[in-house]
Formats: C-alpha cells, structure tokens, sequence
C-alpha cells in the first residue's frame, strides 16, 4: 500500500516537472532575448574598449608599439601628478562619503518619523539630482568667487575675503557640491530600508525598556547593513563624477588640494599619453572592484 503511494507521488512529482520545465526554459529564453540588446551594447561600449585598454596598459605606445610589462605601472607609481591626484582622490571619498552617509541616514530616518509632507519633503532633497551640472555652474562660481556672494555675506561681519576655489578651502567646496548632488539619492535608499524594517522589532524594544539609542545600535543598524553597503559603494561611485562640476568650475589645472585622478586622466587623453592613461584606469578599476568584492562578503558575513 505505501509503495502505491510512494510510486504515485512520485509519478505526480515527475509529471510537475516535466510542466514546469518547458515553461521555464521559455521563461529563461524570453529573459535573455530582452536582456541581448544591453548585453551586447555594454560589451561592445564598456566590457571591448576596457580590455583593449588594459592591453595598451603594457605597450609602450599604443600603435606600433611593443610590450614592456609592468614598466608603465612602476613609471606611474613614480609619477607626482599621479600621486598628488590618487592622495587627494583618497583624501576626498575618506571625507565626502562618511560625511554624506551620516547625513543621509540622519534625514531619512526623520522623515521616516513623518506622518505628513514625505513626498513633498523627499522631492526637495532629489531636486538636486535633476539639475543638470553644467546649470549650476555659475551658481558655485557666483558663490565662492573672491567677490562672490559667501565672501560679501562674510564681509558684512569683517571676515577678510577668502579665495575658496585657489587655497586649501578649495577641497571643502568640492565636498560640499559632492554632498549637495548625492543626499537625496542616498536618502531615498536608506528611507527604502526602513519601511523593510518589521516596527515589531520597535515595539519589543520599546516594551523591554529599551532607550533610543539602544533602538538604532541593536535594531536599525543590523538591518540596514545591506543598504549601508549598498550606499557606500554608490557613494564611492559617485565620488568621481563630482569630477565634472570641479572642471567646469576651476579648469583642468584647479588648486592642488583638489587636483583629482579624474583631472590626472584627463590631462593624459588630452596629451595623446594613452599608456600612461590606460595604466592609470586599470590601476582604478581593479581597485574599485576588489574594494566591491571586500565590502560585499564584508556584508554576507554580518547578514550571517
């Protein structure tokens, strides 16, 4: 009697199966079909030219040139602009980004507490994201030109005028764009991981006699771990776009507390000094993924 049973269950299960199969080889079909095009498009555009970059990042020149190994990447390591650039470049995310998750976290869990006005609130912290960067550029220079707007509000108090973009104070007004263009995006991220947080977890605490800091240290904190890891990483990304306000604003040549990779690299295209720009790219890129790679298994490992 049990082995009609057993037999029978498993002829259903073989039967569902072979349903199922068909339909999902369908499915897996009909997902890469629309998936092709950008495939194909990120391969010919990014994934083709990245690699014969980094085949350039070992010839000497990039026509007719011939292969000397690991010299480009000794000459870089060597080269001061290209130092100055990685230093300030290091200087800048190790500032910038902590500075901007705080703040991020800071306004996402306030307006998490809201009851009303969230999405009118939230929209004013994306507005930023939406204007383009090339608008805002007379805005910045207007307001920390020598005789900008910051300087003769300022001077109103007698503080000397100070040449924000031409001194070391340069690096606080490139924090400052960084911060302004990324708040809303970061927090929009964090108000997601939030709502998936259970107020159970709240109310348990709550009732436990629990204080608020304990709340955020044992409950908010963990759970947000994936969005944390998630944020910094778009952050760090992100960093190096702020590259195209700071040259529209101080040149390719800015003060050098601010003088960037991104300013490095682009004085090497310019140059026509591809081996050196190509060494320099993938020095960045393989840093970044292996960065990625860390702080992902870092976040498995806490999730665990």
């Amino acid at each position: 009697m049990y082995h009609l049973i057993n037999d029978k269950r498993a002829a259903l299960c073989k039967a569902a199966f072979a349903a199922y199969r068909p339909a999902s080889r369908k499915g897996w079909q009909a997902g890469m079909l629309f998936l092709l095009p950008g495939l194909v498009g990120f391969t010919v555009f990014f994934i083709w030219p990245f690699i014969i970059s980094v085949g350039y990042a070992f010839m000497d020149r990039p026509v007719g040139g011939s292969f000397v190994g690991f010299a480009n990447f000794a000459d870089l390591l060597t080269n001061r602009a290209y130092l100055l650039g990685l230093r300030n470049t290091l200087r800048f995310i190790g500032i910038s980004v902590p500075i901007n998750l705080a703040l991020s976290l800071g306004v996402a869990m306030l307006i998490n507490r809201l009851n009303r006005y969230k999405g009118i609130i939230s929209l004013f912290f994306l507005i930023p994201l939406v204007i383009p960067s090339g608008s805002m550029v007379s805005f910045w220079r207007a307001l920390f030109a020598l005789d900008g707007a910051l300087n003769g509000f300022l001077h109103v108090f007698g503080v000397e005028r100070i040449n924000w973009l031409n001194s070391d104070l340069a690096m606080f007004v490139m924090v400052l764009i960084f911060i302004w263009k990324n708040l809303g995006y970061n927090m929009i991220l964090y108000l997601a991981g939030l709502s998936s947080i259970p107020r159970d977890y709240y109310e348990a605490a709550w009732v436990d006699g629990a204080k608020p800091w304990q709340s955020f240290w044992y409950i908010t904190l963990p759970h947000l771990m994936p969005t944390t890891v998630l944020t910094l990483i778009m952050s760090i990304i992100n960093s190096f776009k702020v590259f195209r306000e700071i040259f529209l604003i101080t040149g390719a040549y800015p003060h050098e507390s601010i003088y960037t990779m991104q300013h490095f690299m682009n004085n090497m295209f310019a140059s026509l000094n591809y081996p050196r720009l190509t060494t320099a790219t993938t020095i960045l890129v393989v840093g970044l993924a292996v960065f990625t790679q860390v702080l992902l298994r870092f976040e498995r490992k806490i999730s665990v």
